[in-house]
């Protein structure tokens, strides 16, 4: 019997990184703070919820449209003007089960195995899978780690090849925390054009940007538009990663072939789910500004921690849920890091090597995904691990209690609504 398939048998499995040596841990019964997974803290604002139920009392369990509800596609319509700046036609909008599924069925669409896909390294693993599975190769261009992991042309450019099909960005980036503003975004459209390239644009953070900075979609850059595919999601800014809801918007000539594979595997997202997007969508932006201040204090409170801790340096996140401190300085490797740390201070952080070899010398803090008591509580604990790595005496330890006060003194004021 031959199986599994060779397609998938040589497939890369990423799986979760710490968070899978996390649950082991949790099912002995130990109290963990997650700081490795990428999930907000909040639950779903009440009017999204209501709108769901609302549907579901009022019989919307049928079959519906192949490409996601007309008036939800209508609102995303008004939402990408408005927000995003693109133009778009409502029917160059198509509903997905979160931007998981609509980044794997754009990818399918777009690449012919053996067709190469550039990712911007640091990575997000899960778009490795999806490459393989669809039989092309990932081509991996470093990032400027020297210059806050911005887009450099050289590095990108040398990578490309009469292979290249396709450029992956992430905006803000996962795991850096780095909002790309015009001119790198510019230096990849100006790659795409000259090389006739598409891009996949996975935004999911767009709204969380601190410090005034304004998320820009490359699809709105002179000539972008025929070649993006725009992937978003309900999952980060409405606290709703449960509900696996998404879409993603690319020009007219490339949407059939992604309905292709979206007709075939789900044949379309649930209608009661598309109920409560559309709520978001249409309904108070409050709940965005809360999650947002909240999330801003829980990074400033982290970062400032963080770059108080011995041999650690953390720049602040331009966007995005997480810090990447920099941890060269302890002399360790990061998975042996993130290992250690789990298991001496029960905090739980992911290696900066799951993001790829760029990755190394990292560590991904996830500031998004617990109450602000307990990161205050995780950065007290990291602050006595780290302290260990000193040479300074024990009074270093003696002082911790004090820290407590002095170093978290700040009160997030905003509160989920």
């Amino acid at each position: 019997m031959r199986w599994p398939s060779e397609r998938l048998s040589t497939a890369s499995q990423k799986g979760f990184g710490m968070y899978e040596q996390a649950v082991k841990l949790a099912a002995q019964g130990v109290d963990l703070i997650h700081l490795e997974v990428g999930r907000p803290f909040a639950d779903t604002p009440q009017h999204i919820k209501d709108a769901t139920s609302k549907a579901l009392d009022d019989g919307i369990v049928h079959y519906g449209d192949f490409r996601g509800a007309l008036h939800f596609r209508k609102a995303l319509v008004d939402k990408l003007r408005d927000f995003n700046r693109i133009r778009a036609d409502v029917d160059e909008v198509l509903i997905t089960n979160g931007l998981t599924h609509a980044s794997f069925a754009a990818i399918f669409a777009a690449i012919d195995p053996g067709d190469e896909v550039i990712l911007l390294e640091p990575y997000y693993p899960q778009h490795v899978g999806k490459i393989e599975m669809a039989g092309g190769k990932v081509v991996l261009a470093p990032l400027d780690i020297a210059n806050g992991f911005s887009i450099r042309r050289d590095l990108i450019e040398a990578r490309i090849t009469p292979a290249t099909r396709m450029i992956v960005l992430i905006n803000p980036a996962n795991p850096t925390g780095r909002l790309y503003g015009k001119d790198e975004l510019q230096i990849i459209a100006d790659l795409a054009i000259e090389y006739d390239l598409l891009v996949l644009s996975d935004e999911v953070y767009e709204y969380i940007t601190y410090d005034d900075a304004r998320h820009i979609s490359i699809a709105t850059l002179p000539g972008m538009r025929e070649r993006t595919i725009t992937c978003f999601a309900f999952t980060k800014a409405y606290s709703m990663d449960g509900w696996r809801l998404g879409y993603l918007t690319a020009d007219s000539a490339l949407i059939p072939a992604i309905l292709t594979v979206t007709m075939n595997d789900v044949t379309h997202v649930n209608v009661f789910v598309q109920e409560g997007g559309y709520a978001a969508v249409t309904g108070s932006q409050k709940c965005l500004q809360d999650m947002l201040a909240e999330d801003k204090c829980k990074r400033d409170i982290v970062v400032e921690a963080l770059n108080r801790m011995k041999d650690i340096s953390c720049h602040l996140p331009q966007g995005t849920i997480y810090a990447f401190p920099n941890i060269q300085a302890t002399g360790k490797l990061s998975a042996a890091l993130a290992l250690e740390i789990l298991h001496e201070t029960h905090v739980v952080v992911e290696a900066g090597s799951f993001y790829g070899n760029a990755g190394e010398g990292y560590l991904r803090v996830c500031f998004g995904s617990e109450s602000e008591a307990r990161i205050r509580e995780a950065m007290t604990r990291l602050t006595v691990f780290f302290s260990r790595y000193s040479s300074v005496s024990q009074a270093i330890k003696g002082r911790l209690f004090h820290a407590r006060k002095s170093i978290f003194e700040p009160v997030c004021r905003h509160r989920y609504s």
